[in-house]
């Protein structure tokens, strides 16, 4: 196998020795380290994907068949979850797009130190593990938020990894593409990994690394698509025969929503600021086992639509005939989400705040005695506007859920719910969920780290094509 290797290798050489042309030569050996790093982004993601479904369904099991046991199975499985993260790797909690944010604005030599924390290897396997103990647990958490950071690593560690005679490639253009393509691979979603990048990763003109983004995205979807299939991560819900009312429907759904999902966050800092005051572990302890209760209390009184990612709440109300929840279901999901994500473990909120909205725009479905159809564009648009709520990213929103579901004949509502819940969000907070969040750890990485001396660079901050 060596032997074979080694003659593979020594032939590719020989021909890219006959390539004639320097900048072509250049432009390879800079887009080779993006194709690799890509193509193992694709396979994570299918791994993680499939590993975070059964710890899901594991969750559900002990649900269904031994209801009692969340009471003991739910606080063990969230104080491992955070002792992992305490132990091993403090920066791997949490959504993990914050994360990258911060990665992406401390993209300069001097600060490599700083970078080497956020994005590693040991925060790769940190929040696979962290993320599927909490899952396991029934905690209200996602994949896809720690998706963008495991894959902010890996593009990250092969940069790293490159030889000093390789052409330089700029430390934030492949942090960025790998945040796109971890997006895109977790949602099957190539378009929302762009413009999520643009959007709310940088300002940068998207120039400057246009053809490594789309390859980025391009590769790792594709990657995940040859396991898992051409999917939607929802399917394709009846949204013909709307209503002329409609509009207005929508306008209130995303006030609601976004309303919500911006005051969701605001709680979840709040909560996060006092404990972070906390100077011993015991205070911490007591308070993961206090909301791994809760979280197991809901789960006994309510059953499955209240815990886990919410996935199958989504499917629920847009597939079934259930299409109108009880009015306490989206408070309960947002309590889950609040209760699960302070506790200091790793998962995200994306899908959680895609299903709260589902759950929003369901109720006022209800409330309006919508038809079928359109109670449908109303849990779409529910949906859209509490992201929108939570990340500040109107455009990515409506371009996620418009790619989970090929509704392409309703992407003005979705917009109009996008653009509505951005600016309602404003009355809550002026900055985003994330972006707070990134200046905290910002903060905390200049706290427990010392100014760094004469720190060497391997790779320059030169902005390639």
């Amino acid at each position: 196998m060596m032997h074979f290797l080694s003659t593979v290798r020594i032939r590719v050489k020989r021909k890219f020795d006959r390539i004639s042309n320097e900048r072509l030569k250049q432009n390879i050996l800079q887009a080779i380290p993006f194709w690799i790093a890509s193509l193992l982004t694709g396979l994570v993601a299918v791994l993680y994907a499939t590993l975070f479904s059964f710890a899901e369904k594991g969750a559900m099991l002990m649900l269904h068949h031994a209801r009692w046991a969340l009471f003991i199975g739910t606080p063990v499985c969230f104080l491992l979850s955070w002792w992992l993260v305490k132990r091993f790797a403090p920066f791997a909690r949490g959504s993990g797009i914050p994360q990258v944010i911060a990665s992406i604005e401390l993209a300069t030599p001097k600060e490599e130190f700083k970078i080497n924390k956020l994005l590693n290897l040991k925060v790769i396997w940190v929040k696979i593990t962290s993320s599927l103990v909490m899952a396991l647990g029934g905690g209200v958490i996602g994949r896809e938020g720690p998706t963008i950071q495991i894959a902010g690593s890996i593009f990250r560690t092969i940069n790293q990894w490159l030889p000093a005679w390789w052409p330089k490639i700029s430390r934030r253009n492949m942090i960025m593409t790998g945040a796109a393509a971890g997006l895109a691979a977790a949602f099957n979603t190539p378009l929302g990994g762009l413009v999520f990048t643009v959007e709310e990763l940088t300002r940068t003109h998207i120039s400057y690394f246009r053809t490594a983004l789309f390859t980025g995205v391009i590769l790792a979807g594709l990657t995940a698509q040859a396991f898992l299939g051409p999917y939607l991560y929802l399917g394709y819900p009846d949204v013909s025969h709307l209503s002329g009312w409609i509009f207005a429907a929508v306008l209130l759904t995303a006030l609601i929503a976004g309303l919500a999902g911006s005051g969701m966050c605001r709680l979840i800092l709040m909560i996060m600021g006092i404990s972070s005051r906390w100077k011993s572990n015991g205070k911490r302890i007591l308070y993961v086992v206090a909301c791994a209760m809760l979280i197991a209390t809901i789960a006994y009184c309510w059953g499955s639509p209240m815990i886990g990612s919410g996935k199958e709440v989504m499917t629920e109300v847009l597939f079934t005939n259930e299409k109108h929840v009880a009015w306490y279901v989206p408070l309960v999901r947002m309590l889950g989400s609040v209760l699960t994500f302070t506790t200091g473990g790793a998962g995200g909120v994306f899908a959680p705040a895609l299903s709260a909205g589902a759950t929003i725009g369901s109720v006022v479905s209800g409330w309006l005695h919508c038809t079928p159809s359109n109670a449908n564009l109303l849990i779409l648009a529910g949906m859209t506007a509490f992201l929108t709520g939570v990340t500040r990213t109107p455009f990515t929103s409506a371009i996620l859920v418009l790619e989970m579901t090929d509704r392409h004949n309703v992407i003005f509502h979705l917009m109009l719910a996008a653009m509505v819940a951005s600016l309602v969000s404003l009355l809550i907070d002026k900055r985003s969920f994330y972006d707070r969040l990134k200046v905290r750890f910002i903060h905390e990485l200049d706290h427990e780290l010392p100014p760094a001396k004469n720190i060497q660079a391997n790779n320059s901050d030169t902005p390639e094509r």
